[in-house]
């Protein structure tokens, strides 16, 4: 896979979903892009380029023949694909658009694409059924190189904010009889948007929730829970793949008595019969309502 700025037509293929042999005849018949060449001759083409191929795929696909096409500027492109998005409730073009944005690092349509989202479908279905998948999309094309962590850095960010925003304007509502929930991550875990996110739902639901974010050092975790007292405690484990470390991060969480553990992450989901009875794994967050609401 080439470098983030210098894609291949392969490349082009299978983030456009255009055959590179369709790209080649367009290229040829219509000049619809002009790739460049490295100082040994190899093709190869830009994120502008990438762009374009995106916002042309997004418009053949709901209709537009590549000859129209083929007679617009790249403004008129643009325009024609935000107007099209407007009217469009496919859940894979909003995520096309999404990844448009955040390669051009474009917050202000980033942000204008989510606020539809989640006037069409509600914050926490957006979140769910749209940005998830969308993370899941560009964690793939980050491991293999079509973009750069910069990229994922921006929007994650942009994501952020928004959960955190949204969590502020919940009003102040605790049901005493829930289970006092405690939320965090590991030292080795940095992606904390699926855990934001969780918190969210939960005191959108009248938890009482206590959200410590990333990286919380395991061996503080019983003088945090004499304090604050949980019923449950919900991390999520993504980045210790190794059996070794899971078991480890286990074995402190274990230190931690009268508390139900509830994990969920790549690395959790793997190991799920190895887990000692007073851990449970969650898929997502219906499995983790479920699972919350027996306790």
């Amino acid at each position: 896979m080439a470098t983030t700025g210098k894609y291949s037509i392969k490349d082009l293929e299978a983030l456009s979903r255009i055959k590179s042999h369709t790209i080649r005849i367009w290229e040829k018949r219509y000049g619809l892009l002009e790739p460049e060449r490295t100082e040994t001759n190899i093709r190869y083409y830009t994120n502008e380029d990438l762009m374009k191929i995106l916002n042309v795929s997004f418009l053949n696909h709901h209709g537009l023949k590549i000859s129209k096409i083929a007679e617009m500027s790249d403004d008129q492109i643009r325009q024609k694909v935000l107007q099209t998005h407007n009217t469009s409730s496919n859940v894979s073009d909003i995520i096309e658009n999404l990844i448009v944005a955040m390669i051009e690092l474009d917050e202000a349509r980033f942000v204008q694409l989510f606020n539809n989202c989640v006037l069409r479908f509600g914050f926490e279905q957006s979140i769910l059924n749209v940005l998830f998948p969308f993370f899941q999309k560009i964690g793939i094309m980050w491991q293999t190189g079509v973009i750069n962590p910069a990229q994922e850095h921006f929007v994650s960010n942009i994501v952020r904010q928004k959960i955190i925003a949204a969590t502020d304007s919940l009003p102040v509502i605790i049901n005493p009889n829930k289970p006092k929930v405690l939320l965090l991550l590991p030292e080795s875990e940095l992606h904390e948007i699926s855990l934001l996110f969780y918190n969210y739902a939960l005191k959108s639901r009248e938890y009482a929730t206590v959200y410590l974010g990333q990286a919380v050092p395991l061996e503080s975790l019983t003088r945090i829970a004499d304090i604050t007292k949980p019923q449950v405690i919900i991390s999520v484990i993504t980045n210790s793949t190794g059996n070794l470390v899971l078991q480890s991060i286990i074995e402190k969480l274990e230190t931690v008595k009268n508390v139900k553990f509830l994990l969920s992450g790549a690395s959790v989901i793997k190991h799920t019969e190895k887990l000692p009875k007073r851990i449970e794994s969650f898929r997502d967050l219906n499995h983790l309502l479920e699972l919350i609401e027996k306790i």
